[in-house]
């Protein structure tokens, strides 16, 4: 092993199996920065907590808002036109698919595999904690990729062209290596080492990784409610009753010390909010409301409104634009519109929400309306009903609870619960304003699955049919060209999800 210069207190351990981690002081992963012995789980687990919490809260969650329509560009930007016009092709977001092998499932995968010398220390709650990380990101892979490779993928200089697996062969062994992933949570051996403030995300709480492992799961069998396996879906969520430790109860967020400093804001607040002056960035600026989710919400008398969306500097009314490269007429510049709100840009240290407790709760809901857990319709409602005084809370509504119970008792469709006709059209139209800026790839994916929201808006630009995937990556087709699935340009508005 040789030990290279620390560069911005950056250590790079280069093995010879050509291991690669990094890290930054913040996150307090370095006994010894300046003459690290061997990375180990403890280096390398908050590495990978750390990358995967910044993908999913930048690139994942600006990709989910625009394909949901959340999200729009002012007249006076010429920023985001692939957006508008639905110009996925294979350099668009290729962060997604890039950053998840090239980082993150390559320390995952290295924690999995680490195995202690000497035999004094026992990793299985690292490991554990990796399994069901994985599992999270590769369901988003299939989810917005289809066929991706799994079986010979992160064996680094082994096989540097692994094959593409099956996308519902992966979607199963994700559940089945969540399922173990839970129970081992759960039945640590008494020599287990405790990651605890080295695991950035559930501080070495293991009851609460396997309650985050089982809600991964429930949204993965519930995705798969299109594809007639109702005997599997029930099967598979009797595992989760069986280990006991049922679904999160808050949320699952990244903290590894995020400060007022260039590369350490906490990272959505750091794409709108420059470290230290607190000055809006260009993304800040060039980042506005839709027209159709801000008259969504003002019709349906949502107080999320205020939090999800700040009044517009001109004027301060709550104000959209549509989702266009260059809008028709005048008066629609950044100073007229809404821009990202302070209930979503709460402060520069803010934990980074990873699976939000509207989110469970709504999938709990589904999975009751679907029969796949019992409990009837009185069950769902109360599920449905405690994600809205949830959100209410999260994005911290004056005086939560009673305005969110206001909001519901409404007599409107895709508000109150009794006055929804279709549930399910209800549920996911509730987390498409729950999840309006945190998880918001979920929204897109969800849109695909089930076609709601109904109505939702397609730019006039974009060809009248909304994206369902994404594109291999320029980069993946280079390298390994032989075992890349065959795409077209189509292909990201016909490719259908394997669940669909």
């Amino acid at each position: 092993m040789n030990t290279i210069k620390i560069i911005k207190s950056c250590v790079v351990l280069l093995f010879t199996t050509l291991i690669t981690v990094s890290c930054n002081d913040y996150l307090d992963v370095n006994e010894n920065p300046n003459d690290p012995s061997i990375s180990t789980p403890k280096l390398t687990l908050p590495v990978a907590q750390r990358d995967l919490a910044a993908l999913n809260a930048r690139s994942m969650t600006y990709l989910g808002q625009y394909m949901a329509y959340n999200w729009a560009t002012p007249s006076n930007w010429s920023a985001n036109a692939d957006f508008a016009r639905y110009n996925v092709t294979s350099s668009f977001f290729t962060i997604v698919f890039e950053n998840s092998y090239g980082t993150i499932f390559k320390n995952l995968t290295y924690v999995e595999n680490y195995e202690d010398a000497s035999g004094a220390v026992d990793y299985s709650a690292y490991k554990s904690i990796a399994k069901i990380l994985k599992g999270f990101q590769y369901q988003y892979l299939v989810d917005l990729y289809g066929d991706v490779p799994y079986t010979e993928a992160n064996q680094r200089s082994a096989i540097i062209t692994p094959k593409y697996d099956d996308a519902q062969t992966i979607y199963k062994a994700v559940i089945a290596d969540l399922t173990s992933a839970a129970s081992t949570a759960l039945n640590l051996p008494g020599n287990a080492e405790n990651p605890g403030n080295q695991d950035i995300i559930n501080k070495g709480d293991m009851v609460k990784w396997a309650k985050f492992a089982n809600t991964i799961k429930l949204r993965m069998l519930v995705r798969l409610s299109n594809t007639n396996q109702d005997a599997y879906i029930k099967a598979q969520i009797a595992l989760i009753d069986a280990n006991g430790a049922g679904y999160i109860t808050s949320d699952i967020a990244a903290n590894p010390g995020y400060s007022d400093n260039t590369d350490k804001q906490s990272p959505f607040f750091g794409y709108f909010r420059s470290p230290s002056t607190g000055l809006q960035t260009d993304r800040g600026d060039y980042t506005v409301a839709s027209d159709y989710t801000i008259n969504w919400l003002t019709t349906t008398n949502d107080l999320r409104r205020n939090r999800l969306y700040a009044a517009a500097e001109t004027g301060g009314a709550y104000k959209g634009a549509p989702q266009l490269t260059i809008l028709a007429g005048t008066g629609f510049t950044s100073k007229d519109l809404s821009k990202v709100g302070p209930g979503l840009l709460v402060a520069v240290t803010q934990d980074q929400p990873i699976m939000i407790m509207p989110e469970a709760l709504l999938l709990q809901a589904e999975a009751i309306s679907r029969g796949y857990i019992a409990g009837g319709d009185a069950a769902a409602k109360a599920k449905y009903e405690e994600a809205i005084r949830a959100s209410f809370a999260s994005l911290q509504v004056p005086n939560a609870a009673v305005a969110a119970a206001a909001y519901y008792s409404q007599d409107i469709s895709n508000v109150s619960w009794t006055g929804s006709p279709n549930k399910i059209q209800a549920i996911i139209t509730q987390k498409w304003v729950a999840l309006n800026g945190t998880s918001s790839i979920e929204l897109w994916i969800e849109k695909t699955r089930t076609g709601f929201p109904a109505n939702l808006p397609i730019p006039a630009e974009g060809g009248g049919t909304r994206p369902v995937r994404l594109l291999y990556p320029g980069s993946e087709i280079s390298r390994n060209a032989q075992n890349v699935p065959p795409q077209t340009a189509q292909s990201a508005f016909t490719s259908n999800p394997f669940w669909k």
